[in-house]
């Protein structure tokens, strides 16, 4: 089953499957009629602290990474949960999500763990 991410401002298409919002916050300026989200897993999300830490500084990325990888394994509940989403459907998996930069945000690292476990 592919996973894909988007960001919550782009379209709408089919082929995003089941969407899930991957942010703690929901994004600014969008209706919850207009997101069309199947799941909202704002618990999978980097804590407050990390995002604030991070602050979507490029630079910052690779320690990003590994700080919310750290996170998300002391939380593995949090990653079997989102990977029994994904196995469950069946179909395509978007992962979607709020930042403006489109290969820095924790959507790419979820994306690249899930691709990695073959999910």
């Amino acid at each position: 089953m592919p996973v894909n991410i988007k960001r919550a401002y782009d379209d709408i298409s089919k082929k995003d499957g089941v969407r899930i919002l991957v942010d703690r916050l929901w994004p600014r300026g969008i209706s919850k009629e207009d997101l069309q989200i199947d799941h909202w897993m704002k618990e999978v999300a980097p804590s407050d602290e990390l995002r604030k830490w991070f602050d979507h500084e490029t630079e910052k990325f690779e320690g990003f990474k590994k700080k919310y990888k750290k996170e998300l394994d002391d939380n593995n509940e949090l990653m079997e949960e989102l990977k029994d989403i994904v196995i469950k459907h069946k179909k395509n998996v978007t992962l979607v999500y709020g930042a403006k930069d489109e290969e820095h945000n924790q959507a790419v690292v979820l994306k690249e763990i899930l691709d990695r476990q073959q999910v």
